[in-house]
């Protein structure tokens, strides 16, 4: 008479373990939904002929065939399409609920840091006003142009504690760590941030999208704030500006799916350093076993959209080759995970630094459109860099 295989329960972790539990290498993701840490690589997931979703659903049926226990795909890709990824099925998963209370060391203030603009800011203005002439002469609607700072610290930067330091005052955002080690690096380079902005999210056949587009500085000021998000609400600027940006995600994930929900007006959402124009889109997938409308097959055809891209979109892609001198690398990608169901989670790798030994590279961007400012904008991503620069201990020195 055989006996009854034993059935091991599930582990349960507490978030702030798992969090404490991250080195470089390992991936980290967590958000309202949850937290999960990833460790060791049993595939490495390629390319499938233009597609990381397809690739994505045969690496994870071939992990869940060879014993893996619940199979996710893990990881980020670059902003542009054919630019690098680092998708992997790991071969140890661990989740827990969403970071709450999380405790993590303050950041060191008084530490030197070289800080190179790329480009400067002068530069940076300048491809503002080209970027308004290609608008004048109704080449594009709307172009988002980006800079980057590169910092640089007399020791190694230390990626946990800096991971931790995105998570606590936000335990909300979208916050990652990614092995981006590409050939050629002298040590382990860690795609880190924390972003606010959701690209998609996958339950069973539900849906949902939370594109921002339009932003202004919070300033801590309860009185000043008030007013900045009412100025935000009223924008024709800000309010055309998003309006781009919804309507392209809405579109794309209409053909996906049976119903959609489209709220009439964006409304305000804030971050400890900014504050949004936020639509959050709903729908139901007409055939959740498509390997299409998987949570990475919806990410790819959303992706990059016109919040961190233009419109048109092939034009705005052309424009931002041309106006920006560095390449964006990771950053404005997305980055998440995806199961054998489908089910998963994606964000927009925004307010995100590149770290590699003694090197941070943080990027942001903002959206040119009519009537934009070369010193508003120069300004508006000055401002998003706020959220990696208190995180490093470097808020108003740059």
């Amino acid at each position: 008479m055989s006996l009854p295989a034993l059935v091991r329960p599930r582990p349960v972790h507490r978030a702030s373990d798992l969090l404490a539990a991250y080195l470089p290498g390992s991936f980290y993701f967590s958000s309202s939904r949850g937290t999960l840490l990833a460790d060791g690589v049993h595939t490495r997931v390629r390319d499938g002929g233009g597609s990381h979703a397809r690739a994505a659903a045969e690496a994870l049926d071939a992990a869940a065939a060879a014993g893996v226990p619940e199979p996710v795909v893990v990881g980020a890709a670059g902003f542009r399409r054919e630019a690098e990824s680092c998708l992997v099925v790991p071969s140890v998963v661990r989740r827990a609920d969403a970071p709450a209370g999380v405790r993590a060391p303050d950041a060191e203030t008084g530490t030197p840091w070289t800080v190179t603009p790329r480009p400067e800011p002068a530069h940076y203005a300048d491809g503002v006003r080209r970027a308004l002439e290609l608008i004048g002469r109704g080449e594009l609607s709307k172009v988002v142009l980006a800079r980057s700072l590169e910092l640089t610290a007399d020791a190694p930067v230390w990626v946990p504690a800096l991971l931790a330091r995105l998570v606590r005052p936000d335990p909300a955002a979208y916050a990652f760590a990614v092995d981006v080690t590409a050939p050629g690096d002298p040590a382990t380079r860690t795609l880190v941030g924390a972003s606010p902005e959701l690209l998609v999210s996958r339950r069973g056949a539900t849906v949902v999208a939370n594109p921002l587009a339009g932003s202004a500085p919070r300033s801590g000021d309860e009185a000043v704030d008030r007013e900045r998000i009412a100025r935000l609400r009223d924008s024709a600027k800000d309010l055309g500006e998003h309006a781009h940006t919804a309507a392209q995600v809405a579109e794309v994930l209409g053909r996906f799916c049976v119903d959609l929900e489209v709220p009439e007006r964006p409304e305000v959402i804030g971050t400890p350093t900014m504050w949004h124009l936020s639509t959050r889109i709903t729908g139901r997938l007409a055939d959740p076993a498509d390997p299409a409308c998987s949570a990475l097959g919806l990410a790819e055809a959303l992706h990059p959209t016109p919040a961190v891209g233009g419109v048109p979109a092939a034009a705005a892609l052309g424009a931002i080759a041309d106006l920006e001198p560095e390449d964006r690398g990771y950053y404005a990608g997305m980055v998440g995970w995806a199961g054998l169901d489908g089910d998963g989670e994606w964000a927009v790798t925004i307010r995100s630094a590149e770290v590699c030994d003694r090197t941070v590279r943080l990027s942001a961007g903002a959206g040119i459109v009519a009537g934009s400012e070369p010193a508003a904008e120069l300004a508006e991503t000055g401002a998003k860099f706020g959220t990696l620069l208190r995180a490093l201990g470097l808020e108003g020195a740059v």
